[in-house]
């Protein structure tokens, strides 16, 4: 029934499964596919916890700090893990928040773990803050947070600005005015 000849023997069915893996492009040394042109993602870059960075970081790709940043960071994916501390703000697509942020956080998706510890405003599309997180500060939900406050600061300014003819003072609250003083008759003198 069983014959070894069989097992050992090479036939069709075994090539067919390998064309998938014959087309598959080549993998370079750093596991990128060399054969897509740059289209697929970079791996992360990766802070170590032995490193202290002073200054502002800006990248289009993805960052893991697990040390120390004075600075503020721009990046797509920014995880900060459980030993990382940064001192600055922090704009990003995704944020997740192991470690110790002190500064102001923005980002369209947000979410603090049970070890973050988080001292500044956030300004968010969506916010996830699991149970055992410390925040302090203000959060907010805006449909776009990567923008600065200032178009929309200049915005709210020009929202509220006085239509013609109008004072720009805020009205004052009626308050009970004090008798009007008597003054003495003065005499006029003639010029000559």
């Amino acid at each position: 029934m069983f014959s070894k000849s069989r097992i050992n023997e090479q036939g069709p069915k075994a090539d067919t499964a390998r064309p998938a893996e014959a087309a598959a492009p080549p993998l370079g040394r750093s596991g990128m596919d060399l054969g897509s042109a740059g289209k697929t993602k970079p791996a992360a870059s990766v802070l170590s916890s032995d490193l202290t960075v002073t200054g502002n970081l800006r990248t289009t790709g993805d960052v893991v700090i697990e040390g120390v940043v004075d600075g503020d960071i721009r990046a797509h994916l920014l995880t900060v893990g459980e030993s990382a501390t940064i001192r600055g703000e922090i704009v990003a697509d995704d944020i997740v928040i192991n470690g110790r942020v002190i500064g102001r956080v923005r980002g369209l998706k947000v979410r603090l773990t049970s070890t973050a510890r988080v001292e500044g405003d956030i300004i968010h599309k969506t916010i996830a803050i699991e149970s055992g997180a410390h925040f302090e500060g203000s959060v907010q939900r805006q449909d776009d947070p990567l923008t600065s406050g200032q178009p929309a600061r200049q915005h709210e300014a020009a929202a509220n600005a006085p239509v013609q003819g109008q004072s720009s003072a805020p009205p004052r609250p009626a308050q009970p005015q004090p008798a009007p003083m008597q003054k003495a008759p003065t005499e006029a003198k003639a010029v000559k």
